[in-house]
């Protein structure tokens, strides 16, 4: 009979073997207490993948004594949630039952709203405990009355003693390779394309075993980890949070002139397959919003660069990506005119509609003309300098100021030219 794969046979049962999170199930840890109380509520499991989710609900049920039910939400639908819940209801209400059943949600983000508008009264009703484990911010893809209802714990990736911590207890209590001739001689490589996954890890692991012959040693070295798996596999959600938390991350390195972690968000976008058009909008709007008037001719390199990449495509576009984020970074600084814009719609929202001066309005029929549309109206052109003084905005907001100028040499210019036409 073929064993079940190094992952699930490593598998913890108990606290004891579990690695990892330890703000959560160390001595004080919250979860510990939840455990150790054999009376869990329910709670929300966030983090990255293989970082023991799963398994802590696993361990908090057999802790609690209590049945134990789970549901993929890519595979069921709200059929399967009332019967599984009509299930923990006979339960809960037999003569024979220790504890509260445990309804386990994986991937609970990927539940609709009907789905999990359906789980609100057995949660409520003390029906089921549920746990639910997700990959993406549950403040964005739970509804609010089961977040209200349900407590979340964020689980963090594994780190480096950690892993080595996973490495040492797989290697002495595996069944498979607790009985071959293993060299560790490096972890570098290892640890780098597990990235705080603790089931990649030992995927890794179950694959150097398999590709080294049986009365070999087993050698772990930066040279055969890295020729096994070839390249790494970036861990990057184009559709999930890490997609939103990278490019927040970028364009707030852009923003705070620091060319080097520019780039650094940009090769992680980059090695983990972010649509490059994507890339190159973003970085238009921050040459309009960020360097702004500052530099205006960040916009147009922003624009040059999108063009580029249309015409180059990848991996080549990475260059001129990459230039235009080094300019954009090390460029002046002003978002006068995103402010200024701002302001202006918070005003539009507060006055509303307000007229058109008479002498700004358009004149095309005799009507309009006898009505005073046009009338003393001045032509700029027709003065010094090709400006005059006069009325634009509505009556009711003459002399307000939206537009604020930074203090950069660019600004200063305009600012100091402004000056001298309306002072």
């Amino acid at each position: 009979m073929s064993l079940p794969p190094l992952a699930e046979r490593m598998r913890p049962s108990t606290l004891d073997d579990y690695v990892g999170q330890t703000h959560l199930v160390g001595p004080n840890g919250v979860l510990r207490r939840m455990i150790e109380s054999g009376r869990p509520a329910s709670f929300i499991l966030w983090g990255p993948p293989g970082v023991g989710k799963t398994t802590l609900a696993r361990i908090i049920a057999k802790a609690s004594e209590s049945t134990f039910h789970t549901l993929s939400a890519v595979t069921s639908g709200v059929k399967d949630v009332r019967e599984v819940i009509e299930q923990c209801r006979r339960e809960s209400e037999s003569m024979f039952s220790k504890g509260r059943p445990i309804l386990f949600i994986d991937e609970i983000h990927r539940f609709s709203k009907s789905q999990q508008d359906s789980l609100l009264g057995a949660v409520e009703k003390g029906v089921v405990t549920l746990i639910g484990a997700t990959t993406e911010n549950p403040s964005f893809e739970v509804i609010r009355p089961l977040l209200s209802r349900a407590q979340v714990y964020t689980l963090k990736p594994l780190d480096e003693n950690e892993l080595r911590q996973l490495l040492d207890h797989t290697l002495a209590h595996d069944e498979v390779l607790s009985g071959r001739d293993v060299k560790v001689d490096e972890t570098t490589a290892l640890f780098r394309f597990a990235g705080g996954d603790a089931r990649k890890l030992l995927n890794i692991l179950e694959l150097l075993d398999q590709a080294t012959p049986a009365g070999r040693p087993l050698v772990i070295n930066d040279k055969t980890v890295t020729e096994n798996l070839q390249q790494n596999p970036q861990a990057y959600d184009k559709g999930g949070e890490m997609h939103y938390d990278i490019i927040s991350a970028f364009i707030k390195s852009v923003r705070g002139s620091d060319p080097n972690a520019a780039l650094y968000w940009l090769a992680r976008m980059i090695a983990g397959g972010e649509d490059p058009e994507f890339i190159a909008r973003r970085l238009i709007i921050l040459a309009a919003e960020d360097i702004g008037l500052a530099n205006p001719n960040a916009l147009l390199l922003a624009n040059a660069t999108f063009d580029a990449l249309m015409k180059i495509g990848m991996p080549e576009g990475r260059i001129p990506l990459a230039e235009c984020t080094v300019y954009l970074a090390t460029s002046a600084k002003s978002n006068s005119a995103y402010m200024g814009i701002a302001a202006a719609l918070a005003e539009v929202e507060k006055s509303g509609n307000l007229p058109v001066p008479l002498h700004l309005r358009n004149a095309p029929t005799t009507l309009m003309k006898k009505m005073g549309y046009g009338h003393n109206y001045l032509y700029a052109h027709d003065y010094p300098g090709n400006f005059v003084r006069q009325q634009y905005l509505p009556d009711a907001l003459r002399g307000t100021k939206l537009w604020h100028p930074c203090d950069n040499p660019a600004e200063n210019t305009l600012a100091q030219r402004q000056n001298e036409r309306w002072s």
